[in-house]
């Protein structure tokens, strides 16, 4: 088994992979104007007792404005200055169909307290604090928890009706390059067929962990590529293929932190280059041969037995 055991391999790092920012955000956000004056944002923040907001001029997101950036004005006694005077311009955003891993990464990256929420289009739909994502984890978790008690008395063994014969179940999913839109998908269904399969809810958190991880790498490294999940009587083995760039050197590919991830795609909240790490940690065997300019297999086992 790897270095990580089992039991580490909790419902939060599960629900993280798995949850999208818009199902934890707050969606009524209050927001000012850049021309309100700095004396009105005081009386504001005071009154909806928050630390900060968007900054909205004809329903476009222009700027973010912080309780920090109201200290600052007041001990420049800038009380007649406004709102467009002391607001962060260049704002960092998240959208809503981002996934909540994302958008922890992005937390830690850069130590904000809060994160406008956009839609496709660019307009705001939410904010996104740590105690929001906290918050949806915890409700997710008591949601979840009563759904396995509901599961628990099945049988430990997914292929009971069918052991006999040695039947398998084979699925395929096809991964297109930088789709982040529906990054995460093969994974989803996967879990889903295992869950309706009756697999136990440790095993079925490991599958979708790793699978998950595997799938961004072929959306961010990869030109394209396949999932491939194979489920029988005794192991469960995932599969991720592609045709190309390959690695280069396969060593450091294995080290957790090692990324040739693009900035743009870092700014994204993704590239730390932690998923053959987390991978390695979640599955029972992790093999992975690459040639660059031919392509790269990932094959991942979980024993059921």
């Amino acid at each position: 088994m790897s270095e990580i055991s089992v039991a580490e391999i909790t419902r939060v790092q599960e629900l993280i992979y798995e949850l999208k920012v818009e199902e934890v955000m707050v969606r009524d956000v209050i927001t000012c104007s850049p021309d309100l004056p700095i004396s009105d944002l005081k009386e504001l923040l005071r009154i909806k007792r928050i630390s900060g907001m968007p900054v909205v001029d004809a329903d476009r997101l222009v700027g973010m404005i912080s309780i920090e950036n109201l200290i600052q004005a007041l001990e420049q006694g800038a009380l007649a200055t406004r709102v467009r005077d002391h607001m962060t311009g260049a704002v960092q955003t998240v959208r809503a169909d981002d996934s909540v891993v994302g958008a922890v990464t992005l937390f830690a990256k850069f130590g904000y307290g809060r994160f406008p929420v956009v839609d496709a289009q660019g307009e705001l739909v939410g904010i996104l604090t740590k105690g929001d994502i906290v918050r949806g984890l915890l409700h997710q978790m008591e949601v979840r928890w009563h759904a396995e008690e509901i599961e628990r008395y099945r049988a430990s063994h997914i292929f009971q009706d069918i052991e006999s014969d040695q039947t398998g179940l084979i699925l395929r999913y096809r991964v297109v390059q930088h789709d982040f839109i529906h990054g995460g998908e093969a994974s989803s269904k996967i879990k889903r067929a295992l869950d309706r399969l009756g697999a136990h809810p440790r095993l079925i958190r490991r599958v979708a962990v790793a699978t998950y991880e595997a799938e961004t790498n072929l959306i961010i490294h990869s030109v394209g590529g396949e999932i491939i999940a194979e489920v029988r009587p005794d192991r469960i083995k995932i599969t991720a293929v592609d045709a190309g760039p390959g690695i280069e050197d396969v060593d450091a590919a294995l080290k957790a932190g090692f990324s040739t991830a693009p900035d743009w795609i870092r700014e994204m909240g993704f590239g730390a280059g932690m998923g053959l790490s987390n991978i390695k940690a979640c599955a029972d065997e992790m093999r992975l041969v690459s040639t660059v300019g031919v392509g790269t297999r990932l094959e991942m086992t979980f024993d059921l037995q």
